[in-house]
């Protein structure tokens, strides 16, 4: 932390201020502050944080996606998906965490904030296509990473680490073709090495 950093229970207290009841959790862990707002709020809690005076958190520096099918314990009321947030205040020398929850497991839906913050539009097309997380109101809401004809959300817990269709240039037809994977899974053992003087060495 800069020694000119604002100390964690300060911001804690102005986002406070600035959220209110708009605030589900609040804490402090490793000198970070991290604030939980449900997903009806989180586009007001967001405007908040970047325009009230002892937040101003004028940049969004990174937007993500989770899936916490795996450890539910962490997540929001065993909700699985989460956008989390990171925010800076350059004029306040300042950081936070911004956590949303989407309510509903089979359609993630959040409100976008790319119209709070211009960053935001490639950070959650990113989610979109990794996570099949939804935001409302981006205006072009597509794919960034994957291909035009991918099935499925690759950083989801249950997408299988094989994929479900593997794509490869066919010479016959002279065009790339889609097909079903046709890897097959095996279990890699390693080698224990026991010689005394395995590769000369003493």
């Amino acid at each position: 932390m800069s020694a000119f950093a604002i100390h964690p229970e300060t911001i804690r207290t102005a986002v406070t201020v600035a959220l209110g009841e708009k605030i589900k959790r609040i804490s402090i862990k490793l000198g970070e502050v991290t604030v939980v707002v449900a997903a009806a709020d989180y586009h007001s809690a967001a405007l908040a944080l970047r325009d009230a005076p002892g937040c101003k958190f004028e940049q969004l520096i990174d937007l993500c996606g989770v899936d916490y099918s795996e450890y539910p314990a962490a997540a929001d009321d065993g909700m699985r998906f989460c956008v989390v947030t990171h925010l800076l205040s350059v004029s306040l020398n300042q950081r936070i965490r911004l956590k949303v929850f989407a309510p509903d497991e089979a359609m993630p839906l959040v409100a976008s904030v790319n119209d709070i913050w211009n960053a935001a539009n490639w950070f959650e097309r990113e989610a979109f296509d990794l996570f099949g997380i939804v935001f409302d109101g981006h205006t072009d809401l597509r794919r960034i990473l994957t291909d035009y004809g991918f099935i499925g959300h690759p950083f989801r817990k249950d997408f299988p680490t094989m994929g479900h269709v593997e794509m490869r240039y066919d010479a016959e037809q002279a065009r790339v073709i889609y097909q079903p994977v046709t890897i097959e899974i095996r279990e890699i053992t390693p080698r224990v090495v026991r010689e005394d003087n395995y590769g000369g060495l003493q």
